[in-house]
Protein backbone atom coordinates (compact mmCIF):
# COMPACT_ATOMS: atom_id res chain seq x y z
CA UNK A 1 0.00 0.00 0.00
CA UNK A 2 2.84 2.38 0.81
CA UNK A 3 4.02 2.42 -2.80
CA UNK A 4 0.68 3.91 -3.85
CA UNK A 5 0.37 6.53 -1.11
CA UNK A 6 3.64 7.79 0.36
CA UNK A 7 4.32 10.38 3.02
CA UNK A 8 5.31 12.81 0.24
CA UNK A 9 1.93 12.25 -1.42
CA UNK A 10 0.19 13.02 1.85
CA UNK A 11 2.33 16.11 2.45
CA UNK A 12 1.49 17.52 -0.98
CA UNK A 13 -2.20 16.62 -0.78
CA UNK A 14 -2.74 17.76 2.82
CA UNK A 15 -4.24 21.24 2.08
CA UNK A 16 -6.82 19.76 -0.30
CA UNK A 17 -7.60 16.98 2.18
CA UNK A 18 -8.32 19.54 4.87
CA UNK A 19 -10.73 21.38 2.58
CA UNK A 20 -12.55 18.18 1.63
CA UNK A 21 -12.77 16.91 5.21
CA UNK A 22 -14.07 20.20 6.58
CA UNK A 23 -16.57 20.41 3.72
CA UNK A 24 -17.93 16.97 4.62
CA UNK A 25 -17.95 17.88 8.31
CA UNK A 26 -19.99 21.01 7.61
CA UNK A 27 -22.63 18.92 5.81
CA UNK A 28 -22.87 16.56 8.78
CA UNK A 29 -22.89 19.29 11.44
CA UNK A 30 -25.55 21.24 9.55
CA UNK A 31 -27.80 18.18 9.49
CA UNK A 32 -27.11 16.85 12.98
CA UNK A 33 -26.27 19.85 15.15
CA UNK A 34 -27.70 22.99 13.55
CA UNK A 35 -31.24 22.39 12.30
CA UNK A 36 -32.08 25.93 13.45
CA UNK A 37 -30.92 28.43 10.77
CA UNK A 38 -29.91 30.94 13.48
CA UNK A 39 -27.25 28.51 14.71
CA UNK A 40 -25.63 28.24 11.29
CA UNK A 41 -23.33 31.15 12.01
CA UNK A 42 -21.11 28.52 13.60
CA UNK A 43 -20.67 26.94 10.19
CA UNK A 44 -18.75 30.04 9.13
CA UNK A 45 -16.31 29.32 11.95
CA UNK A 46 -15.94 25.72 10.75
CA UNK A 47 -15.15 27.01 7.27
CA UNK A 48 -12.58 29.46 8.64
CA UNK A 49 -11.05 26.61 10.67
CA UNK A 50 -10.75 24.60 7.46
CA UNK A 51 -9.02 27.55 5.80
CA UNK A 52 -6.64 27.81 8.76
CA UNK A 53 -5.64 24.15 8.39
CA UNK A 54 -5.32 24.57 4.62
CA UNK A 55 -3.18 27.67 5.10
CA UNK A 56 -1.00 25.84 7.63
CA UNK A 57 -0.45 23.06 5.10
CA UNK A 58 0.55 25.57 2.43
CA UNK A 59 2.89 27.31 4.87
CA UNK A 60 4.58 24.00 5.72
CA UNK A 61 5.08 23.26 2.03
CA UNK A 62 6.50 26.72 1.43
CA UNK A 63 8.85 26.38 4.41
CA UNK A 64 9.98 22.92 3.25
CA UNK A 65 10.87 24.21 -0.22
CA UNK A 66 12.76 27.15 1.24
CA UNK A 67 14.63 25.13 3.89
CA UNK A 68 15.77 22.48 1.41
CA UNK A 69 16.54 24.82 -1.47
CA UNK A 70 14.08 22.98 -3.69
CA UNK A 71 11.99 24.38 -6.53
CA UNK A 72 9.20 21.80 -6.39
CA UNK A 73 7.81 18.71 -4.71
CA UNK A 74 6.10 16.10 -6.86
CA UNK A 75 3.59 13.52 -5.70
CA UNK A 76 1.44 10.71 -7.07
CA UNK A 77 4.06 9.85 -9.70
CA UNK A 78 4.17 13.37 -11.08
CA UNK A 79 0.42 14.07 -11.11
CA UNK A 80 0.71 16.85 -8.51
CA UNK A 81 3.48 19.40 -8.15
CA UNK A 82 3.91 21.94 -5.38
CA UNK A 83 6.07 24.81 -6.55
CA UNK A 84 6.04 28.60 -6.33
CA UNK A 85 3.31 28.71 -8.98
CA UNK A 86 0.96 26.38 -7.07
CA UNK A 87 1.59 28.08 -3.72
CA UNK A 88 1.03 31.58 -5.11
CA UNK A 89 -2.35 30.73 -6.58
CA UNK A 90 -3.45 28.67 -3.59
CA UNK A 91 -2.79 31.58 -1.26
CA UNK A 92 -5.02 33.70 -3.49
CA UNK A 93 -7.76 31.06 -3.20
CA UNK A 94 -7.45 31.03 0.59
CA UNK A 95 -7.69 34.82 0.88
CA UNK A 96 -10.65 35.06 -1.53
CA UNK A 97 -12.50 32.26 0.27
CA UNK A 98 -12.00 33.79 3.71
CA UNK A 99 -13.19 37.22 2.53
CA UNK A 100 -16.32 35.77 0.90
CA UNK A 101 -17.06 33.49 3.86
CA UNK A 102 -17.08 36.24 6.48
CA UNK A 103 -19.62 38.31 4.54
CA UNK A 104 -21.86 35.42 3.48
CA UNK A 105 -23.74 34.80 6.74
CA UNK A 106 -25.35 38.24 6.91
CA UNK A 107 -26.10 38.28 3.17
CA UNK A 108 -27.73 34.84 3.15
CA UNK A 109 -29.86 35.81 6.17
CA UNK A 110 -31.21 38.79 4.23
CA UNK A 111 -31.90 36.61 1.19
CA UNK A 112 -33.60 33.99 3.36
CA UNK A 113 -31.48 31.20 1.85
CA UNK A 114 -29.06 30.37 4.63
CA UNK A 115 -28.18 26.69 4.19
CA UNK A 116 -25.17 24.77 5.42
CA UNK A 117 -24.36 23.26 2.04
CA UNK A 118 -23.38 26.74 0.84
CA UNK A 119 -20.24 26.65 2.98
CA UNK A 120 -19.46 23.06 2.00
CA UNK A 121 -19.74 23.95 -1.69
CA UNK A 122 -17.26 26.79 -1.21
CA UNK A 123 -14.72 24.41 0.30
CA UNK A 124 -15.27 21.75 -2.35
CA UNK A 125 -14.87 24.39 -5.09
CA UNK A 126 -11.61 25.52 -3.52
CA UNK A 127 -10.48 21.90 -3.37
CA UNK A 128 -10.93 21.75 -7.15
CA UNK A 129 -8.96 24.98 -7.48
CA UNK A 130 -6.08 23.38 -5.57
CA UNK A 131 -5.77 20.70 -8.24
CA UNK A 132 -5.95 23.28 -11.03
CA UNK A 133 -2.98 25.15 -9.56
CA UNK A 134 -0.94 22.09 -8.54
CA UNK A 135 -1.97 19.56 -11.18
CA UNK A 136 0.63 18.41 -13.72
CA UNK A 137 -1.43 15.63 -15.25
CA UNK A 138 -4.31 15.94 -17.72
CA UNK A 139 -6.63 13.75 -15.66
CA UNK A 140 -5.84 15.58 -12.42
CA UNK A 141 -6.46 18.94 -14.06
CA UNK A 142 -9.73 17.86 -15.63
CA UNK A 143 -11.06 16.40 -12.38
CA UNK A 144 -10.10 19.58 -10.53
CA UNK A 145 -11.82 21.71 -13.14
CA UNK A 146 -15.04 19.73 -13.03
CA UNK A 147 -15.10 19.65 -9.22
CA UNK A 148 -14.83 23.43 -9.15
CA UNK A 149 -17.35 23.89 -11.97
CA UNK A 150 -19.99 21.56 -10.50
CA UNK A 151 -19.89 23.47 -7.21
CA UNK A 152 -20.33 26.78 -9.00
CA UNK A 153 -23.23 25.45 -11.09
CA UNK A 154 -25.10 24.80 -7.84
CA UNK A 155 -23.99 28.02 -6.12
CA UNK A 156 -25.06 30.22 -9.04
CA UNK A 157 -28.59 28.83 -8.68
CA UNK A 158 -28.56 28.99 -4.88
CA UNK A 159 -31.43 31.50 -4.72
CA UNK A 160 -34.00 28.83 -5.54
CA UNK A 161 -36.99 31.14 -5.33
CA UNK A 162 -35.59 33.57 -7.92
CA UNK A 163 -36.20 32.82 -11.56
CA UNK A 164 -33.12 34.68 -12.78
CA UNK A 165 -30.89 32.62 -10.46
CA UNK A 166 -32.35 29.37 -11.81
CA UNK A 167 -32.00 30.59 -15.38
CA UNK A 168 -28.40 31.68 -14.82
CA UNK A 169 -27.48 28.30 -13.33
CA UNK A 170 -29.06 26.44 -16.24
CA UNK A 171 -27.23 28.53 -18.85
CA UNK A 172 -23.97 28.18 -16.98
CA UNK A 173 -24.42 24.41 -16.67
CA UNK A 174 -25.27 23.83 -20.33
CA UNK A 175 -22.50 26.04 -21.71
CA UNK A 176 -20.03 24.74 -19.14
CA UNK A 177 -20.75 21.14 -20.11
CA UNK A 178 -20.36 22.07 -23.78
CA UNK A 179 -16.93 23.63 -23.16
CA UNK A 180 -15.84 20.68 -21.01
CA UNK A 181 -16.59 18.40 -23.95
CA UNK A 182 -14.21 20.39 -26.15
CA UNK A 183 -11.57 20.34 -23.44
CA UNK A 184 -11.87 16.57 -22.92
CA UNK A 185 -11.57 16.05 -26.67
CA UNK A 186 -8.44 18.20 -26.78
CA UNK A 187 -6.94 16.28 -23.87
CA UNK A 188 -7.71 12.97 -25.59
CA UNK A 189 -5.76 14.14 -28.64
CA UNK A 190 -2.84 15.12 -26.41
CA UNK A 191 -2.92 11.67 -24.88
CA UNK A 192 -3.09 10.08 -28.31
CA UNK A 193 -0.05 12.02 -29.50
CA UNK A 194 2.09 11.41 -26.41
CA UNK A 195 0.77 8.13 -24.98
CA UNK A 196 0.77 9.74 -21.53
CA UNK A 197 -1.33 12.10 -19.44
CA UNK A 198 1.69 13.74 -17.74
CA UNK A 199 2.20 17.32 -18.92
CA UNK A 200 5.97 16.79 -19.20
CA UNK A 201 5.48 13.79 -21.51
CA UNK A 202 2.92 15.65 -23.60
CA UNK A 203 5.34 18.59 -23.88
CA UNK A 204 8.13 16.29 -25.10
CA UNK A 205 5.84 14.69 -27.68
CA UNK A 206 4.68 18.08 -28.97
CA UNK A 207 8.27 19.37 -29.13
CA UNK A 208 9.23 16.47 -31.42
CA UNK A 209 6.55 17.41 -33.96
CA UNK A 210 6.05 20.27 -36.38
CA UNK A 211 3.87 22.94 -34.64
CA UNK A 212 1.71 23.03 -37.78
CA UNK A 213 0.99 19.30 -37.69
CA UNK A 214 -2.80 18.88 -38.22
CA UNK A 215 -3.17 16.86 -35.01
CA UNK A 216 -1.31 19.54 -33.05
CA UNK A 217 -3.59 22.18 -34.55
CA UNK A 218 -6.69 20.19 -33.62
CA UNK A 219 -5.44 19.70 -30.06
CA UNK A 220 -4.71 23.42 -29.68
CA UNK A 221 -8.08 24.45 -31.15
CA UNK A 222 -10.25 22.18 -29.01
CA UNK A 223 -8.27 22.72 -25.82
CA UNK A 224 -8.33 26.49 -26.33
CA UNK A 225 -12.13 26.51 -26.63
CA UNK A 226 -12.47 24.80 -23.26
CA UNK A 227 -9.90 26.99 -21.54
CA UNK A 228 -11.11 30.29 -23.00
CA UNK A 229 -14.66 29.52 -21.85
CA UNK A 230 -13.45 29.09 -18.28
CA UNK A 231 -11.81 32.55 -18.22
CA UNK A 232 -14.85 34.10 -20.00
CA UNK A 233 -12.84 35.24 -23.01
CA UNK A 234 -14.68 36.25 -26.21
CA UNK A 235 -16.37 34.73 -28.09
CA UNK A 236 -16.99 32.26 -25.24
CA UNK A 237 -18.05 34.90 -22.72
CA UNK A 238 -21.82 34.75 -23.14
CA UNK A 239 -22.40 32.88 -19.86
CA UNK A 240 -20.72 35.45 -17.61
CA UNK A 241 -23.23 38.37 -17.55
CA UNK A 242 -26.22 36.12 -16.81
CA UNK A 243 -24.35 34.04 -14.24
CA UNK A 244 -22.99 37.13 -12.48
CA UNK A 245 -26.40 38.83 -12.38
CA UNK A 246 -28.44 35.80 -11.36
CA UNK A 247 -26.14 34.37 -8.70
CA UNK A 248 -26.16 35.56 -5.07
CA UNK A 249 -23.78 38.52 -4.94
CA UNK A 250 -21.41 36.69 -2.59
CA UNK A 251 -21.22 33.85 -5.12
CA UNK A 252 -20.70 36.35 -7.94
CA UNK A 253 -17.80 37.87 -6.03
CA UNK A 254 -16.23 34.46 -5.44
CA UNK A 255 -16.83 33.31 -9.02
CA UNK A 256 -15.35 36.48 -10.46
CA UNK A 257 -12.01 36.22 -8.66
CA UNK A 258 -11.30 32.71 -7.36
CA UNK A 259 -12.68 30.84 -10.37
CA UNK A 260 -10.92 33.20 -12.77
CA UNK A 261 -7.62 32.89 -10.90
CA UNK A 262 -7.89 29.07 -10.92
CA UNK A 263 -8.79 29.03 -14.60
CA UNK A 264 -5.79 31.21 -15.43
CA UNK A 265 -3.55 28.90 -13.40
CA UNK A 266 -4.93 26.02 -15.49
CA UNK A 267 -4.44 27.95 -18.73
CA UNK A 268 -0.85 28.86 -17.86
CA UNK A 269 -0.02 25.26 -16.95
CA UNK A 270 -1.19 24.15 -20.41
CA UNK A 271 0.10 26.95 -22.63
CA UNK A 272 3.47 27.32 -20.91
CA UNK A 273 3.81 23.53 -20.58
CA UNK A 274 2.64 21.12 -23.30
CA UNK A 275 1.83 23.88 -25.80
CA UNK A 276 4.95 26.00 -25.21
CA UNK A 277 6.69 24.79 -28.37
CA UNK A 278 3.55 25.53 -30.41
CA UNK A 279 3.70 29.28 -29.68
CA UNK A 280 3.86 30.21 -33.41
CA UNK A 281 0.41 28.62 -33.77
CA UNK A 282 -1.43 29.88 -30.71
CA UNK A 283 0.13 33.32 -30.24
CA UNK A 284 -1.78 34.99 -33.14
CA UNK A 285 -4.91 33.08 -32.09
CA UNK A 286 -4.72 34.41 -28.51
CA UNK A 287 -3.89 37.90 -29.78
CA UNK A 288 -7.14 37.96 -31.78
CA UNK A 289 -9.05 36.56 -28.79
CA UNK A 290 -7.55 39.17 -26.45
CA UNK A 291 -8.55 42.05 -28.73
CA UNK A 292 -12.06 40.63 -29.15
CA UNK A 293 -12.35 40.09 -25.39
CA UNK A 294 -11.33 43.66 -24.53
CA UNK A 295 -13.62 45.00 -27.27
CA UNK A 296 -16.75 43.06 -26.27
CA UNK A 297 -16.13 43.50 -22.57
CA UNK A 298 -15.53 47.22 -22.56
CA UNK A 299 -18.10 48.26 -25.18
CA UNK A 300 -20.88 46.11 -23.69
CA UNK A 301 -20.20 47.49 -20.20
CA UNK A 302 -20.97 51.04 -21.34
CA UNK A 303 -24.72 50.45 -21.67
CA UNK A 304 -25.21 48.41 -18.49
CA UNK A 305 -27.33 49.77 -15.63
CA UNK A 306 -27.09 46.68 -13.45
CA UNK A 307 -23.79 46.88 -11.54
CA UNK A 308 -23.32 43.10 -11.48
CA UNK A 309 -23.68 42.90 -15.26
CA UNK A 310 -21.40 45.90 -15.66
CA UNK A 311 -18.75 44.23 -13.51
CA UNK A 312 -19.29 41.00 -15.45
CA UNK A 313 -18.40 42.69 -18.73
CA UNK A 314 -15.57 44.44 -16.90
CA UNK A 315 -14.34 40.99 -15.78
CA UNK A 316 -14.41 39.85 -19.40
CA UNK A 317 -12.23 42.79 -20.44
CA UNK A 318 -9.77 42.07 -17.62
CA UNK A 319 -9.40 38.51 -18.94
CA UNK A 320 -8.27 40.08 -22.21
CA UNK A 321 -5.60 42.10 -20.41
CA UNK A 322 -4.33 39.00 -18.61
CA UNK A 323 -4.08 37.13 -21.91
CA UNK A 324 -1.79 39.86 -23.19
CA UNK A 325 0.84 38.90 -20.62
CA UNK A 326 0.76 35.30 -21.87
CA UNK A 327 1.01 36.53 -25.46
CA UNK A 328 4.11 38.56 -24.58
CA UNK A 329 5.51 35.40 -23.02
CA UNK A 330 8.64 36.94 -21.49
CA UNK A 331 9.48 37.11 -17.79
CA UNK A 332 7.85 40.55 -17.47
CA UNK A 333 4.67 39.29 -19.12
CA UNK A 334 4.33 36.23 -16.90
CA UNK A 335 5.08 38.38 -13.86
CA UNK A 336 2.42 40.74 -15.13
CA UNK A 337 -0.19 37.97 -15.28
CA UNK A 338 0.63 36.90 -11.72
CA UNK A 339 0.50 40.49 -10.46
CA UNK A 340 -2.72 41.16 -12.36
CA UNK A 341 -4.44 38.07 -10.92
CA UNK A 342 -3.38 39.11 -7.41
CA UNK A 343 -4.50 42.74 -7.59
CA UNK A 344 -7.68 41.84 -9.48
CA UNK A 345 -8.65 39.58 -6.59
CA UNK A 346 -8.63 42.42 -4.09
CA UNK A 347 -10.08 45.22 -6.19
CA UNK A 348 -12.89 43.19 -7.76
CA UNK A 349 -13.80 41.54 -4.46
CA UNK A 350 -13.93 44.98 -2.88
CA UNK A 351 -16.28 46.34 -5.55
CA UNK A 352 -18.67 43.43 -5.07
CA UNK A 353 -18.51 43.85 -1.29
CA UNK A 354 -19.92 47.36 -1.66
CA UNK A 355 -22.72 45.91 -3.82
CA UNK A 356 -23.36 43.37 -1.06
CA UNK A 357 -23.64 46.23 1.43
CA UNK A 358 -26.35 47.80 -0.73
CA UNK A 359 -28.54 44.69 -0.42
CA UNK A 360 -31.04 45.02 2.39
CA UNK A 361 -34.62 43.98 3.03
CA UNK A 362 -36.77 44.91 0.06
CA UNK A 363 -33.91 46.57 -1.87
CA UNK A 364 -31.68 44.65 -4.30
CA UNK A 365 -29.14 47.49 -4.50
CA UNK A 366 -27.75 46.20 -7.80
CA UNK A 367 -28.49 49.12 -10.15
CA UNK A 368 -26.27 52.11 -10.73
CA UNK A 369 -29.12 54.34 -9.56
CA UNK A 370 -29.19 52.48 -6.22
CA UNK A 371 -25.82 54.05 -5.42
CA UNK A 372 -27.17 57.56 -5.99
CA UNK A 373 -26.08 59.90 -3.22
CA UNK A 374 -24.00 57.22 -1.50
CA UNK A 375 -21.29 59.77 -0.65
CA UNK A 376 -23.78 61.78 1.38
CA UNK A 377 -25.33 58.75 3.08
CA UNK A 378 -22.28 56.58 3.72
CA UNK A 379 -18.99 58.32 2.84
CA UNK A 380 -16.90 55.32 3.89
CA UNK A 381 -18.57 52.96 1.44
CA UNK A 382 -18.45 55.59 -1.32
CA UNK A 383 -14.74 56.28 -0.86
CA UNK A 384 -13.91 52.57 -0.81
CA UNK A 385 -15.94 52.03 -3.97
CA UNK A 386 -14.05 54.92 -5.57
CA UNK A 387 -10.73 53.27 -4.70
CA UNK A 388 -11.85 49.95 -6.17
CA UNK A 389 -13.15 51.55 -9.37
CA UNK A 390 -9.98 53.58 -9.84
CA UNK A 391 -7.99 50.39 -9.43
CA UNK A 392 -10.17 48.47 -11.88
CA UNK A 393 -9.63 51.28 -14.37
CA UNK A 394 -5.87 51.01 -13.83
CA UNK A 395 -5.20 54.48 -12.47
CA UNK A 396 -2.35 55.26 -10.03
CA UNK A 397 -1.67 55.04 -7.13
CA UNK A 398 -3.86 51.95 -6.89
CA UNK A 399 -2.93 48.28 -7.34
CA UNK A 400 -4.69 48.07 -10.69
CA UNK A 401 -2.16 50.46 -12.23
CA UNK A 402 0.64 48.08 -11.27
CA UNK A 403 -1.02 45.15 -13.05
CA UNK A 404 -1.60 47.08 -16.27
CA UNK A 405 1.88 48.62 -16.14
CA UNK A 406 3.57 45.21 -16.26
CA UNK A 407 1.27 43.99 -19.01
CA UNK A 408 1.96 47.04 -21.18
CA UNK A 409 5.70 46.91 -20.43
CA UNK A 410 5.87 43.26 -21.50
CA UNK A 411 4.10 44.05 -24.78
CA UNK A 412 6.55 46.86 -25.53
CA UNK A 413 9.56 44.69 -24.64
CA UNK A 414 8.41 41.96 -27.03
CA UNK A 415 7.47 44.30 -29.88
CA UNK A 416 3.68 43.87 -29.67
CA UNK A 417 3.11 47.59 -30.17
CA UNK A 418 -0.33 47.29 -31.78
CA UNK A 419 -1.65 45.25 -28.88
CA UNK A 420 -0.19 47.78 -26.42
CA UNK A 421 -1.91 50.69 -28.19
CA UNK A 422 -5.28 48.92 -28.40
CA UNK A 423 -5.11 47.91 -24.73
CA UNK A 424 -4.24 51.48 -23.71
CA UNK A 425 -7.17 52.90 -25.66
CA UNK A 426 -9.58 50.56 -23.91
CA UNK A 427 -8.41 51.90 -20.56
CA UNK A 428 -10.08 55.19 -21.55
CA UNK A 429 -13.32 53.33 -22.32
CA UNK A 430 -13.17 51.59 -18.94
CA UNK A 431 -12.68 54.91 -17.15
CA UNK A 432 -15.89 56.14 -18.75
CA UNK A 433 -18.17 53.35 -17.54
CA UNK A 434 -16.56 53.07 -14.11
CA UNK A 435 -17.05 56.78 -13.59
CA UNK A 436 -20.74 56.43 -14.35
CA UNK A 437 -20.91 54.72 -10.96
CA UNK A 438 -18.71 57.39 -9.38
CA UNK A 439 -20.95 60.12 -10.77
CA UNK A 440 -24.02 58.45 -9.29
CA UNK A 441 -22.38 58.15 -5.87
CA UNK A 442 -21.19 61.74 -5.65
CA UNK A 443 -24.18 63.63 -7.07
CA UNK A 444 -26.90 64.25 -4.44
CA UNK A 445 -30.18 62.58 -5.38
CA UNK A 446 -33.20 61.16 -3.67
CA UNK A 447 -32.24 57.83 -2.17
CA UNK A 448 -33.89 55.15 -0.12
CA UNK A 449 -33.78 56.05 3.60
CA UNK A 450 -33.37 52.41 4.67
CA UNK A 451 -29.97 51.89 6.30
CA UNK A 452 -27.30 50.03 4.39
CA UNK A 453 -26.61 46.41 5.20
CA UNK A 454 -23.59 46.03 7.42
CA UNK A 455 -21.92 43.51 9.67
CA UNK A 456 -18.58 43.07 11.36
CA UNK A 457 -17.50 40.61 8.69
CA UNK A 458 -18.39 43.01 5.90
CA UNK A 459 -16.50 45.88 7.52
CA UNK A 460 -13.43 43.71 8.06
CA UNK A 461 -13.54 42.40 4.49
CA UNK A 462 -13.92 45.89 3.04
CA UNK A 463 -11.08 47.15 5.21
CA UNK A 464 -8.75 44.35 4.10
CA UNK A 465 -9.51 44.67 0.39
CA UNK A 466 -9.40 48.48 0.48
CA UNK A 467 -6.09 48.65 2.32
CA UNK A 468 -4.44 46.05 0.11
CA UNK A 469 -5.69 47.77 -3.06
CA UNK A 470 -3.94 50.95 -1.96
CA UNK A 471 -0.86 49.40 -0.32
CA UNK A 472 0.01 47.25 -3.34
CA UNK A 473 -0.15 50.36 -5.52
CA UNK A 474 1.95 52.52 -3.19
CA UNK A 475 4.45 49.92 -1.91
CA UNK A 476 4.52 47.09 -4.46
CA UNK A 477 7.99 45.56 -3.83
CA UNK A 478 7.05 42.68 -1.46
CA UNK A 479 4.04 41.78 -3.57
CA UNK A 480 6.14 41.78 -6.74
CA UNK A 481 8.58 39.39 -5.10
CA UNK A 482 5.68 37.05 -4.28
CA UNK A 483 4.50 37.19 -7.89
CA UNK A 484 8.00 36.46 -9.20
CA UNK A 485 8.16 33.25 -7.18
CA UNK A 486 5.09 32.01 -9.05
CA UNK A 487 6.93 31.71 -12.36
CA UNK A 488 7.16 28.14 -13.58
CA UNK A 489 10.72 26.99 -13.97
Amino acid sequence: MSQFYTTTDHFVLAPALMLALFGCAILLFDFLLFPNPKDRKWLTLFLLAGEAFCGYGLWRQQAFLSANGMNEITAFQGSLTIDGFALFFNWIFVIATVVVAIVSYHYLEIEGEHHGEYYALILFAQCGMFFLAAGTDLITLFIGLELMALCFYVMVGFLRAERRSNEAAMKYLLLGAFSSGFLAYGFSIMYGISGSTKLSDVASAFASRDPWDPMILLAIATTSVGLLFKISAAPFHMWAPDAYEGAPTTVTAYLSVASKAASFAFLLRIFMGPLATSRPVWEPLLAAVAIATMTFGNLAAISQNNIKRLLAYSSISHAGYMLLGLIAGNRTGLNGVAVYVMVYTFMNLGAFLVVIAMRRKGIAGEDVDDLAGLMHKSPGYALLMLVFLLSLAGLPPTAGFLGKYYIFLSLIETGHYTLAVVATLYVAVAIYYYFRIVKSMFIPEQFEPAPLSTSLGLRVALGVTGVLTLVIGVYPEPFLRMAQTSLMR
